[in-house]
């Protein structure tokens, strides 16, 4: 039976060796690390004697990609929690207000007619806005539809309350210089879908919790080998086909009706593959994580403007924070931002100031650059080689770097090797 080797065991990788699976096909996953998940994944810190992930994730009901990965993996039942209706909670640290968004379930968005469920200080008709947006992307390829500042007026207190951080943080790029097509999408599948799209989630017990584990499990009862600590240095290629995978501790050799996934970051794609368009630039996160338990009542998710902080999350063991689009903060001492994101928790939740024990979590290249020139460089699934995919959330998935997007790009990547008639149909 042929084989299809799926290289590299992050979202993007697993997504697309269940894919594969359930399909009957003959699958192996190697991955260059001694664990899976990639950028989405979870750890013991000693400092803070808990276990956390490399990074903050929102998910929402509309992520149906990623909703339909976990039932498919039979993720516990808990692997995701969050508001029964779609709330979103703000406080200004400035001005001290706090408000919560809240959207009405379906597609007519008559919830801005209620002061009470739109951001304050703001009109019915301020929210007309982003309709700049899904007109400048009508019709136009990524890349194409220019900046979201070249669409809609980035100034006055709905962008600065409401636009700006939901765009910051689904994009992780400034609003301002991020692709348009990127941000419609956003929207159409969120707030223009309606409330029931738009319920936030996170994985309080941890991403390897709700989405690692169960698909290693998952793969592992379909059979699929599983091999780990195996980097890929280069492929050979003949006629128009991938024939053999060299890995660091030894080559693969691929029979004729073998295929291949690379589901590799952007950067090392790019040296396996010079002639495959990817990003070139990239945006970072920083998060930040302190070992206190939250206040009982306090929000799951609080976003929070005129502040370092941008989102704060309340995990069941501790406070975490997530900063989007922190190039600036590299540079900064752990220790400062430590201290300052702390002294604005503490004036949020009234909170003591000691600085509980705490962890800073830099990522430098988290995401590709969300501006239209990355965005055009996405490239797709298929590639000049017949058996050869390429998935990520770096693909041109039609979203920027979330696990929507990672996960959508598996599948994208498995079924363009179905159509091609490989054997991930089963064929022998």
């Amino acid at each position: 039976m042929a084989t299809v080797h799926v290289v590299g065991a992050g979202l993007a990788g697993l997504s697309a060796a269940v894919t594969l699976s359930a399909n009957g096909g003959k699958v192996v996953l190697h991955e260059a690390a001694k664990q899976a998940g990639g950028r989405c994944r979870s750890y013991y810190d000693p400092t803070l004697g808990l276990t956390i992930d490399n990074g903050n994730h929102l998910l929402l009901s509309g992520n149906a990609d990623a909703l339909g990965f976990l039932k498919e993996i039979g993720a516990p039942a808990d692997a995701l929690t969050g508001p029964e209706e779609a709330a979103f909670d703000f406080a200004d640290l400035k001005s001290g207000q706090r408000w919560t968004l809240r959207p009405n379930a379906g597609r007519l968005p008559w919830w801005v007619l209620s002061p009470s469920r739109r951001v304050p200080g703001t009109r019915a008709r301020d929210y007309l806005a982003p309709l700049g947006i899904l007109r400048a992307a009508s019709g136009k390829s990524e890349g194409a539809g220019g900046t979201i500042g070249e669409t809609m007026e980035c100034t006055g207190p709905l962008y600065e309350r409401l636009w700006h951080p939901v765009l910051l943080a689904a994009l992780n790029t400034e609003p301002r210089d991020s692709d348009v097509g990127l941000a419609a999408r956003i929207l159409r599948e969120t707030l223009g879908a309606g409330g029931r799209a738009c319920r936030p989630m996170v994985a309080d017990q941890g991403l390897s919790y709700a989405f690692v584990d169960p698909a290693l499990k998952t793969l592992q009862a379909r059979g699929v080998t599983m091999r780990f600590g195996r980097r890929l240095r280069s492929l050979e290629n003949e006629g128009g086909r991938v024939t053999s995978l060299l890995f660091a501790d030894g080559p693969e050799i691929l029979a004729p009706g073998d295929s291949v996934v690379l589901a590799l970051p952007p950067w090392v794609t790019s040296e396996l593959l010079p002639g495959v368009p990817a990003p070139r630039e990239f945006r970072s996160i920083v998060n930040a994580h302190f070992a206190m338990v939250p206040k009982p009542g306090s929000p799951l998710i609080l976003g929070v403007v005129n502040s370092l902080t941008e989102w704060l999350f309340a995990y069941s063991d501790r406070y975490s924070v997530t900063i989007s689009g922190a190039d600036r903060l590299l540079d900064v001492p752990r220790e400062d931002l430590a201290r300052q994101i702390w002294d604005e928790i503490a004036t949020l939740g009234n909170l003591a100031p000691e600085l509980p024990r705490w962890q800073i979590v830099k990522e430098k290249r988290a995401t590709f650059a969300a501006t239209p020139a990355e965005a055009a460089r996405r490239a797709p699934a298929r590639t000049a080689h017949a058996n050869l995919t390429l998935a990520g959330d770096w693909t041109a998935t039609g979203l920027p770097s979330t696990i929507e997007g990672a996960i959508r790009s598996g599948k994208t990547a498995a079924h363009a090797l179905m159509c091609a008639g490989s054997p991930a149909r089963g064929a022998a």
